[in-house]
């Protein structure tokens, strides 16, 4: 069962202004300090910020929230799982909602797919929640497919 599905295109150059701009306030107010040490290793940081930025906004959507009602930047957090793929790691408000969310005797799993290609970045989460854990097949900004009969959404 999709519990909720979230979408976010973000322009590199607003991230990359933001960055300039207001440097670690703005880094420290948005990002966990594991997605800072990632992004600031890269000689591109403004893309690696953009892309964990789209998903914590397409996180906030397919929780219904958006920054509010106790989730905050900060308690989403963009990981990687041992294969690679990014996932995101909730806590705080976020974790607290998404339990909400969820039905008795089932679990949720989180789905993130992310793009690089410039200058606007793109993330497409979902939150499900069910006994049947392998419905999605894969990702695409703008087709979710679902395994068996279901069709392209």
């Amino acid at each position: 069962m999709i519990l909720g599905i979230g979408t976010d295109l973000c322009d590199i150059r607003r991230i990359e202004s933001s960055l300039e701009r207001f440097g670690d306030r703005f880094t420290h107010r948005v990002f966990t300090d594991g997605e800072r040490g990632k992004c600031d290793r890269r000689a591109a940081r403004g893309p690696s910020y953009a892309r964990r930025f789209a998903a914590k906004e397409a996180c906030a959507k397919a929780l219904g929230t958006g920054m509010s009602q106790g989730v905050f930047w900060r308690d989403m957090e963009v990981v990687n799982l041992p294969s690679g793929q990014p996932t995101l790691n909730l806590t705080g408000g976020a974790r607290e909602h998404l339990a909400r969310m969820v039905p008795a005797g089932h679990e949720a799993r989180l789905h993130l797919t992310l793009t690089d290609e410039p200058p606007p970045r793109a993330s497409l989460r979902d939150h499900r929640g069910g006994a049947d854990h392998g419905d999605i097949i894969g990702l695409h900004p703008h087709i979710l497919r679902v395994a068996g009969r279901r069709s392209i959404v």
